[in-house]
Parts: C-alpha cells; structure tokens; sequence
C-alpha cells in the first residue's frame, strides 16, 4: 500500500458508495484501453447526486462525466473514485483541478494511479487544496479491473492471460490435431469475454500452420448476450500477433485478415519472404536473441510501447510452455471438460521436467463451472502483478 495518502475506518455507506463506483469502471471493461477503467460517484448528504465511467481514450474521465451529472450539487460532496485523479494535461484537462474548481469537499479514492505522471501528485494537489482525501477503500477490487494498466507502466510489459482448453486427463488435442470442441459453448462464449477486454492475442506459428485460426472477438455473440454497453461499432478487434521465427505461414493465412489487423514478430528480416507480409499490410518486427529464436520478452516490452495493457495468449503446448519457462504468465485460465481423451492425445505444455524440484508452482485464484466445464483461473508463484 503506498503512503500518498491515508487509510481511516470507513463506514457501510463508504463500502457502498465505493462499489458503486467499480461497478460503474466495469463497464469500461472492454473499451478504454489503452486507459485504466475508472468509475465515480458523487455524494451529497448521503444522497447520490451524480455518476460515470471513464468510456474510452479520448473520451471525459469518470470524475468529468460525474461531475458534469452532479451540477451545483457536487459543492461539498464526497467524491468516489476508484483511481487516483489525474493532474496533467493530456487529451483531457486534469481531473484533480475540475474536482477542486466544484467546490468538492471529500475524495475517497480506491487506488493510486500507477503511471509517473501522475502517482502521488493528484492527492497532494488535492489535499492542498484543503480536500480531505482517503486512499486504499477497495483498492484489491480496482487494482483487478487494471492489472494490465499497472503492469504497463510498472513493469514496461503487458499483463498476460495464457488461456487453454483441456480434458480431465489433462490433454488439449488428440495426436491427430483435433481438438473441436473440447469445451462446452458456454465456455467458449466465456472465452469471448476474455478475449474483448485484451488488446492483443498472441499465437505461434505451428497454430496458424495447423488451426487456421481466426483469432477474433466475436462481438456479436457478447451483444446477443446482453454484456455490451454501446453500440457494436464502438467495439475493436484485437492485435493478432503471431510468433513466426522463420516465417513459415503464408501471408494468406485467415488469422492475417485485413491490412493493419496483424503484426509478425520473427527473428530476422533476412530473407526476402518478409515482403510479401508488407506488401498484405501485415507489420513485420524482429524481436530475435542470441540463439536466434524469437525473444519473447523483448516482443512483450514492444508491445507496452503500443500502450497494450493486456494480451491473451492462445498457442500451442510448445510456446505456452515457453511463456511459462520464461516466467512470463501472469495468469493461467483453463477451461476443464469433463473428457477423457487418453494418453496418446496432445499435453497442456511442452514442459520436459525430470524431477519434481523443477515443478512450477500455482496458486489457484478461483474455480467456477462455466456450462458443463470448469474454468480454473491460477497465478505461477512468482508472478509480481
């Protein structure tokens, strides 16, 4: 917990308020980024008087869109927020300022803001203003809504979900390559959810050669389900970004699809073939170490230089073997069907340990059952984020 502001006993009506307000930045859940999602209420004499959530970049902060609801009732208010309000100019005004022109009285705040520019600084502003602050009231809760964000701006990479589909007995295709479908629809469709709210889905060539996959948010399905909030032209699809060593798949490929929709990380730009990829509109960027190999940090810390918060990887057992070996999973999400497929189908990972002191250890988060299957949502232990 930092020290930029202070921590005090809050009441039911502070517990309340505060949810609200992440109630409200969830629905920013597959829209904001490359923003963190922020939610606000404004309170006066226990009576709610304005609220929102920060939609997209670009767009009015939460505090803004709240503010602006509240009117002549948010002069001394108690504001709600679930990140630490900003205090410099970007392609909106600082929120700390605005707070302070309405005459607020109070901020509550759930977390500080982890980006440089501003950590810190929007509650010292504020509390010289002569506005009582109060940091930490359901920080855990909005710090899970933008593990991404912090992780950007703390560790110079994106956070990354490894997401896999596998039978009871541990397997994720039947040597012949067939995997269709492990899991259940409901399942699938959970998948969906996990695939909007990253800004990017990593692949390896060997899926692309054997898959065709299409790596794809299928928007319609969440809007027929009734979890989207605006209009499906307000939804964008994912960077697909597939790990191509030696530049193996065609530049026909599905998963490629329109120009700009794709970028090719391989390790040298050495052989001609990399032109056909430019001349689809496809980006090519080398991302190489010393033995030639693709460099798997070294692609994640370019693509926090995009402003990609958070990507989901969906790959075979042999590169999702390698993110884990590289400790570079945040966060493991498995879809369990209750399936057997027997001992000659394909392994979750390529993991080829010899005695348990090489084992890698889980701490599992959740299980739910999702439709027919369990999702089984773990952190490798030495995850930071």
């Amino acid at each position: 917990m930092s020290n930029i502001g202070k921590t005090l006993g809050y009441n039911q009506q502070d517990q309340v308020f505060m949810a609200q307000a992440i109630q409200l930045a969830r629905r920013g859940l597959y829209t904001t980024q490359p923003n963190p999602r922020v939610g606000c209420v404004i309170v006066n004499n226990a009576e709610l008087v304005g609220s929102g959530w920060h939609e997209k970049a670009g767009s009015d902060h939460a505090e803004i869109v709240a503010l602006r609801a509240a009117g002549e009732s948010a002069h001394g208010a108690t504001c709600y927020v679930t990140l630490e309000p900003c205090c410099h100019q970007g392609r909106t005004g600082p929120c700390d300022q605005a707070l302070i022109a309405a005459g607020i009285k109070r901020v509550v705040i759930a977390m500080e803001d982890p980006n440089p520019q501003v950590f810190g600084q929007g509650v010292v502003q504020l509390k010289a203003a002569g506005i009582d602050v109060e940091l930490g009231l359901l920080r855990a809760q909005a710090l899970e809504l933008n593990k991404g964000f912090v992780s950007r701006m703390q560790r110079q990479r994106p956070y990354v979900y490894c997401k896999l589909a596998m039978s009871l007995d541990g397997r994720t295709a039947m040597a012949s390559g067939d995997s269709q479908w492990i899991t259940s629809p409901a399942a699938r469709l959970d998948v969906q959810r996990l695939r909007a709210q990253c800004s990017a889905i990593i692949t390896g060539c060997g899926t692309v050669l054997v898959d065709e996959p299409g790596m794809q948010v299928r928007w319609r399905e969440l809007a027929d389900a009734g979890e989207l909030s605006a209009p499906l032209s307000d939804y964008s699809q994912p960077l697909r970004v597939v790990l191509d060593s030696n530049l193996k798949t065609s530049p026909q490929a599905k998963v490629y699809g329109p120009p700009g929709a794709t970028m090719v990380v391989t390790a040298s730009k050495a052989a001609e073939r990399y032109l056909a990829y430019e001349n689809r509109g496809i980006s090519v960027e080398v991302c190489a170490d010393e033995a030639g190999r693709v460099d798997l940090a070294k692609m994640l810390n370019y693509l926090a230089q995009r402003q990609i918060n958070e990507v989901l990887l969906e790959a075979g057992p042999t590169l999702c073997g390698a993110f884990l070996k590289a400790n570079l999973v945040d966060e493991l999400v498995i879809y369990m069907a209750p399936k057997l497929m027997g001992s000659t189908a394909r392994p979750l990972f390529d993991l080829p340990f010899d005695d348990m002191a090489q084992a890698l250890s889980l701490t599992i988060k959740e299980v739910r059952a999702v439709g027919d299957d369990w999702r089984i949502t773990a952190t490798p232990s030495k995850t930071d984020v």
